[in-house]
């Protein structure tokens, strides 16, 4: 029987030769029992008892860094200037412009706008359309302005020359009693005055960003150089 020789062999191998042989078959056949039973429960721990499955993540779940909608719109705005101004149009101002701001994207002041009919510090509201009244208009509707609204209401030393005003040595409120001529356009003058030195003619002006060729005509009278 081969067991019964294995068993004797493994006698042998140990040097138990005293031991009888029914006893190391008894003792090899419980050595097998144990290894056969170990080896069955390491197997029942390696294999899964059940099967799982990977699932892709849903990408919809990681796109939570969306930009919201809101923070890419837009902010500038469009308004309407009409009226008594150098170039009535549409313009895109910034979000937060006033109502002078709109006034110089369209040139400014016409020489017979009503400039005090208006709040030049209001804000703008997109979609929204600013009429400039001329003095007689403002005049007819009953709107409060001032009789000294025009260019003849300088009086201020040595800025004036003539009735004119000097563009080479006018502050920025002097600079602004010229018709068409808001703070934005007056301090630009005297900041390009400054950066180019005085202005040697009148037509210099033109050198100024926003004051065109309309424009220049509707002050001519006005201004003169020292």
């Amino acid at each position: 029987m081969d067991f019964v020789r294995y068993a004797d062999s493994v006698r042998a191998k140990l040097h138990m030769g005293g031991v009888r042989l029914p006893v190391v078959i008894g003792i090899t056949a419980v050595a097998i029992c144990v290894l056969v039973a170990g080896g069955v429960g390491l197997a029942s721990v390696v294999a899964p008892d059940s099967a799982f499955t990977v699932e892709k993540a849903d990408a919809s779940d990681g796109e939570s860094g969306q930009a919201d909608p809101a923070q890419s719109e837009s902010a500038s705005l469009f308004v309407h200037v009409g009226g008594s101004v150098a170039d009535p149009g549409l313009y895109e101002l910034a979000g937060d412009a006033r109502v002078q701001q709109a006034i110089d994207a369209a040139g400014g002041f016409a020489e017979d706008a009503a400039i005090d009919a208006l709040n030049l510090a209001r804000q703008v509201q997109d979609g929204e359309q600013i009429i400039v009244p001329s003095m007689q208009q403002a005049t007819d509707s009953g709107t409060p302005v001032p009789a000294d609204s025009g260019a003849s209401a300088v009086s201020s030393g040595g800025a004036v020359a003539n009735g004119k005003v000097d563009i080479n040595t006018a502050t920025v409120d002097q600079l602004q009693q010229l018709n068409g001529v808001g703070p934005a356009l007056a301090q630009r003058i005297i900041a390009d005055r400054q950066a180019n030195g005085p202005f040697k003619t009148v037509e210099d002006l033109k050198r100024v960003s926003g004051i065109g060729d309309k424009k220049f005509a509707s002050l001519a009278d006005s201004i003169c150089v020292g």
